[in-house]
């Protein structure tokens, strides 16, 4: 297998760490945010369509001069760096348009090409931030995370709900108002179940306690059009006026029509496409059988303990190794290792 099961340090999670110290007092100071702009130390992270700027090593973080900085486009204040107490900004220049040559080709299941700014650093690009993120210090996918949130509510939320009148971007990126109505409008986080569901094999009644022995199945599934051999733990948005166990138990049983009794929360990780908090849950199935839904799924499968061994060691026959970062991947990582 890939490693020791029992070292956490071996499947990373994304997104997690702490990031910028946010300062959410200084958001509505506009000269408070001008002194920050203009502090000694001040950097800020270009974005473009969605992908931020990369250094071989991180984030490309750019001094407060830098022409890129100079670029029309929303800016956001993510606070100070929690080490250095330097502020943190990010601009979106998706107006502008990469020179003819500069784009490296597209492949795989995301996008994968590479935008080359002629006024940065060589080896710096704009690249997907999904293809990076397990390799990125902790604090910058964090503070990327946060920005790339921020800049996709803003590219769908310019005009008001209310009356449908351009917004306008205030409190340094962490709000818009609408100047005919009034209306406030403030960016939105989408609660995404994601759900590790077992199948309980035996239970053992010692001294008229029942003990549930660990499940030794996991169910996995693949959406159409994913990559050959690409599954994942199902997930599911949760709906309004629904518990994170209830939508554990509708997405489950939609999708594959196994029954789900008993659900626990695990743990959650920020997933910023395009502005998403998946809630970590873990279920026990009461069913075996699986019904799909095609329209939701185009395959599904119980896993062994043995087969997930393989999945993780790269020598499963139908599944590959989920891809480090995100949170489907750490949560089946722990039920191979016992954790959790």
């Amino acid at each position: 297998m890939r490693g020791d099961p029992s070292d956490a340090s071996l499947w990373p999670l994304a997104f997690r760490g702490p990031g910028a110290a946010r300062h959410t007092e200084l958001r509505s100071d506009a000269a408070a945010i001008a002194r920050e702009r203009h502090a000694t130390g001040c950097r800020v992270i270009a974005f473009w369509r969605g992908k931020p700027l990369l250094a071989p090593h991180g984030a490309g973080w750019l001094e407060p001069d830098h022409p890129l900085w100079q670029t029309e486009g929303p800016e956001v204040f993510l606070g100070r760096d929690a080490a250095t107490g330097n502020p943190l900004f990010a601009r979106d220049i998706s107006l502008w348009e990469p020179p003819a040559g500069t784009a490296r080709p597209e492949s795989g299941f995301f996008d994968s090409t590479e935008q080359i700014h002629p006024l940065v650093q060589a080896q710096w690009h704009f690249a997907e931030l999904r293809g990076a993120m397990a390799n990125l210090p902790v604090a910058d996918a964090s503070d990327l995370a946060t920005a790339r949130s921020l800049f996709a509510w803003h590219g769908s939320h310019g005009f008001c709900s209310c009356c449908g009148a351009a917004s306008q971007i205030v409190r340094a990126g962490w709000q818009r108002d609408c100047p005919t109505c009034g209306a406030l409008h403030f960016p939105r986080t989408d609660p995404v179940v994601i759900m590790r569901i077992m199948r309980i094999m035996r239970i053992m009644r010692i001294m008229r306690i029942m003990r549930i022995i660990r499940g030794n199945r996991l169910l996995v599934g693949r959406s159409p059009g994913w990559p050959e051999g690409m599954y994942s733990l199902l997930a599911g948005f949760m709906e309004p006026g629904e518990t994170a166990e209830a939508a554990v138990r509708r997405e489950v049983r939609e999708e594959t029509g196994i029954r789900v009794g008993a659900v626990r929360f695990l743990s959650s990780q920020p997933w910023p496409y395009p502005s998403s908090l998946m809630l970590g849950c873990e279920g026990i199935a009461e069913s075996d059988a699986i019904t799909l839904d095609p329209t939701e799924l185009e395959a599904a499968l119980w896993l062994t303990r043995e087969d997930l061994a393989d999945v993780f060691a790269g020598t499963h026959p139908q599944v590959r190794t989920p891809r480090p970062g995100a949170i489907a991947g750490s949560l089946m990582f722990d039920w191979l290792a016992g954790r959790g």
